[in-house]
């Protein structure tokens, strides 16, 4: 800060002889574009060096974005009657009236790499996975399987308030995680649990959370589902959907900043690129040329809503040349398509410093949360032939079974474990005490403000009128 301001107060000596041209604003307004470009190129040059170098110096927008601008380059070579060189860069004209049209000719192509038997496409092209990732990745699946299956049982018994599965996403979730790094920030939106159970959090934390407990990070004021861990680099997942995108670019941006070898990627459903935040993430992602993968999981319902009705345009994957970032559609039930799909673009966002959009193209199996039943908007022979024909996590295992990388006793032991240890945790979550009223009004406020303290006075007040409508669990 103190640099700019002695250097500011340098260029402002020099600046007056173009504020005594500017003070005349008419004359000014009647420069041409070219003219006031060279007026401005000429005050810059007759600037003493260090200050030019100063004014000049690169910050972390790309400068391509104004190489346009030059005089120089807008007085050669251009015939002004076949383009314009614009602040956006050149345009080329037509005498012809001609409308993009609305639609390609073919829709966009969807990268895969094996079959839905899985097998490897000949001629694939894709990133290698080892054995050992191999094998964690189909037990992380099969472990989101089973807590889901699990989880979700425990919600209709009764034990816990929400849950929400990611049933026909687990490829997703988990070959997206892998294919990342730690330092990398995770933008959620709340289907992605299996990022976090890659990460490293643990059965209990899943269920400690879930549960609303005292060891919950949140202290229960979040909904079960809504996680969060810094330890992960995992931000909290927020209901609202699609403000985690704008977020995600902040975050890149300042990782760019850094000089950070790590990026951001944000998860978002087809419903949520229905969300002006969708849009203004992309242009402010494109524009500040930010380290960031948008991870669409497009499963065709956004709760009962279907695609159809959401856009008309080919899907998600278009929308990214619209503002100029790079995309690709990818079977989000090929889990070796979706890990190559997040590698390469994680190593394009960090290396050429740019953002990337992934469509992945997949079907929600499992109903949309706990208060939903998608039997009244789409078929149940639907929901079965997908479930069955398309699983990508029959799909994964087929493929190590074909490496000898699995087994009928590995499959037999991996989920008997992955029960044994979810079950166990709920048990375990189930006898911690929850966090006491007072947790509701902490951590925002170093000392609480008055309205806070009334409000818990209010709150304390009805409990005791009304003890029958509170937990009785819940400390005071």
């Amino acid at each position: 800060m103190h640099q700019w301001m002695r250097k500011s107060g340098t260029i402002v000596n020099h600046f007056k002889s173009l504020l005594l041209v500017t003070n005349n604003l008419s004359s000014w307004r009647s420069y041409s574009f070219v003219k006031r470009s060279q007026f401005a190129a000429s005050f810059a040059h007759n600037l003493p060096v260090a200050d030019r170098d100063f004014i000049n110096s690169s910050t972390h927008f790309c400068p391509r974005r104004f190489e346009s601008v030059k005089s120089e380059k807008m007085a050669n070579n251009v015939d002004d009657n076949q383009a314009l060189e614009l602040p956006e860069g050149k345009v080329k004209f037509t005498p012809k009236l001609r409308f993009i049209s609305e639609t390609a000719d073919e829709r966009e192509c969807c990268y895969r790499v094996l079959d839905e038997n899985g097998n490897q496409i000949s001629s694939s092209n894709y990133v290698e996975v080892s054995r050992e990732v191999a094998i964690k990745m189909y037990i992380d699946m099969v472990t989101l399987q089973t807590m889901d299956t699990i989880f979700y049982e425990a919600q209709r018994q009764g034990r816990i308030s929400f849950y929400v599965t990611a049933a026909g996403e687990e490829a997703i979730n988990i070959a997206s995680a892998a294919a990342l790094k730690i330092d990398d920030i995770v933008f959620p939106q709340y289907r992605e649990a299996g990022v976090l159970l890659w990460r490293g959090f643990t059965i209990q934390e899943f269920a400690n959370q879930c549960f609303s407990n005292k060891a919950d990070y949140g202290k229960g004021r979040q909904m079960p589902i809504h996680y969060g861990s810094n330890k992960h680099n995992y931000v909290t997942v927020a209901s609202t959907v699609a403000t985690q995108l704008p977020q995600a670019v902040g975050a890149a941006y300042s990782l760019k900043m850094e000089k950070q070898d790590a990026c951001a990627i944000a998860y978002v459903g087809d419903g949520g690129t229905s969300e002006g935040d969708f849009h203004a993430a992309l242009n402010f992602a494109a524009v500040t040329d930010a380290p960031v993968i948008f991870f669409c999981r497009n499963n065709g319902w956004a709760i009962s809503t279907p695609t159809s009705d959401q856009f008309r345009s080919d899907g998600v994957v278009v929308k990214g040349r619209a503002y100029g970032v790079r995309s690709i559609r990818v079977d989000g039930n090929d889990a070796l398509a979706v890990y190559s799909a997040v590698h390469a673009a994680r190593d394009m966002a960090i290396r050429e410093q740019r953002p990337i959009l992934i469509e992945a193209l997949t079907y929600r199996v499992g109903h949309h949360s706990t208060s939903d039943d998608s039997t009244k908007y789409r078929p149940v022979k639907e929901i079965e032939w997908w479930k069955m024909e398309q699983d990508p996590v029959t799909r994964f295992r087929n493929w190590m079974e074909n490496n000898s990388w699995w087994s009928d006793k590995a499959e037999s032991e991996a989920r008997n474990s992955a029960r044994k240890q979810i079950l166990h945790a709920i048990q375990e979550a189930e006898k911690v005490d929850k966090p006491p009223v007072a947790d509701i009004f902490t951590d925002v406020y170093d000392s609480p403000p008055s309205h806070l303290c009334e409000q818990e006075k209010l709150l304390r007040e009805a409990i005791k009128r009304h003890p029958q409508d509170y937990p009785s669990d819940v400390p005071l």
